[in-house]
């Protein structure tokens, strides 16, 4: 386990290269998946300095809010609805410009401009997202869905 995070300065590719090994060696050998998502999602705040980040989990038939760092969140979301819901209800990754946009976000924080929501899939079923929120417009891209991608397929549960 990594002592110390060590945030890279640089281009977001850069900065992504720099924090995979780094998140592998926190969540290596750690079989707890609570522990595990807190220290994914304290890993990209403290690197990327986005608004919020963290995850949610299906539990009987909603998204339900897990470890995340930032404002306060939604506690519970229902498939389809949202961005996160629309990324659990479609199996993919979902990347918002500008979330005014966005038919049925739902604005758990008026600061939230623009969002990525990744799904975490297991035997082709989605068992909880990644969400991200940045206060900047057209903040998240392809880059962001190649390593969050891979930084979710890194995780066992």
């Amino acid at each position: 386990m990594a002592d110390d995070l060590q945030i890279v300065k640089g281009t977001k590719q850069e900065m992504y290269e720099a924090l995979l090994p780094q998140i592998k060696a926190l969540i290596e050998g750690e079989v707890d998946l609570v522990a595990n998502l807190a220290n994914i999602a304290a890993a990209l705040k403290e690197q990327f300095k986005w608004l919020w980040v963290g995850f949610y989990l299906v539990k009987k038939e909603e998204l339900v809010l897990a470890p995340f760092q930032g404002p306060v969140a939604c506690t519970r979301i229902k498939k389809g609805r949202g961005v996160c819901g629309a990324s659990w209800q479609q199996a993919q990754t979902i990347i918002v410009p500008d979330v005014a946009k966005f038919p049925g976000h739902i604005a758990c924080s008026s600061l939230s401009v623009s969002e990525i929501v990744v799904p975490v899939i297991r035997n082709n079923k989605v068992i909880g997202v990644l969400d991200a929120d940045s206060e900047k417009e057209n903040w998240f891209d392809e880059t962001d869905q190649q390593y969050l991608e891979e930084i979710v397929a890194s995780i066992v549960f």
